[in-house]
């Protein structure tokens, strides 16, 4: 496998091999991955954020959303009043904001990747990350936070103490740089999606153009329309469903809507 490329696969080994054969760790003698993944249903899409669809000049309202948000969900507050946990919170609900969701597992970004059946005459992709070795491109001051703490990921309470503000993140040095947040346990679909958050030191970065100048961190793997139907069959009998992912009544009706839907 050679980073920064796309691979393209044309069956279910194929799209195994590409998604795991990266995973082996030497030092534990352990299969342990240092990449998270996302899935898209369309392989075009690039790793923008939410809060840059919200129109013009989006960078000046990153922080009136935020704070109003935080003021009118005082009753549902987050777990402490750290940005980092209302941001998380924010995002959860669908609030626009600089975050993007990953996930640990590939067959959860493989679930995203394939969940719209009316996509299903497109191409797909699975985007693959580095998450251990993106923390060599973090400031001193924020690569030594996480060190200390023996991990690879920030939580909200390992970032607050050395960053408390979105302008206290971009002020260590002038490049960009990514951080990967774990959340919170808001609620169950966060724990049963294997989720966490990548967020841009700048919020006007885009993701996918900061990798593209790095890419021994990340590669892509391409799914052709073809194999679409084949992967959801698996990941169903895998028991990679919406009523795992999203549980309660919606997701069990979001399963059993596609479940019993025939093409």
């Amino acid at each position: 496998m050679q980073a920064g490329t796309d691979i393209e696969v044309n069956s279910w080994l194929e799209l195994q091999a590409a998604l795991f054969d990266h995973s082996w760790d030497p030092s534990l003698n352990r299969f342990r991955s240092s990449y998270v993944y996302r899935g898209s249903w369309n392989k075009s899409y690039d790793l923008s954020t939410s809060i840059t669809r919200i129109g013009p000049e989006y960078e000046k309202l990153e922080t009136h959303i935020l704070r109003n948000f935080r003021k009118y969900a005082h009753g549902m507050a987050a777990q402490s009043d750290m940005i980092w946990n209302w941001l998380a919170l924010a995002q959860h609900h669908g609030l626009p904001t600089r975050l993007l969701d990953w996930t640990y597992s590939p067959y959860v970004a493989l679930h995203f990747a394939t969940q719209n059946l009316e996509k299903y005459d497109e191409d797909a992709a699975v985007w693959c990350v580095n998450y251990v070795k993106s923390t060599e491109y973090l400031p001193n001051a924020l690569k030594k936070a996480i060190d200390e703490e023996g991990s690879n990921v920030f939580t909200p309470e390992v970032l607050a103490p050395v960053s408390p503000s979105f302008k206290s993140l971009s002020s260590f040095h002038k490049d960009d740089y990514v951080i990967f947040l774990e959340p919170p346990s808001l609620d169950a679909r966060i724990m049963q999606q294997y989720a966490l958050f990548s967020m841009m030191s700048d919020v006007k970065a885009e993701l996918s153009q900061w990798l593209q100048q790095r890419p021994e961190l990340y590669f892509r793997v391409i799914i052709p329309a073809k194999l679409k139907w084949e992967i959801r069959d698996k990941l169903d009998q895998a028991n990679i469903t919406e009523r795992v992912l999203f549980p309660g009544l919606a997701g069990l009706s979001q399963w059993l809507k596609r479940h019993y839907t025939h093409t």
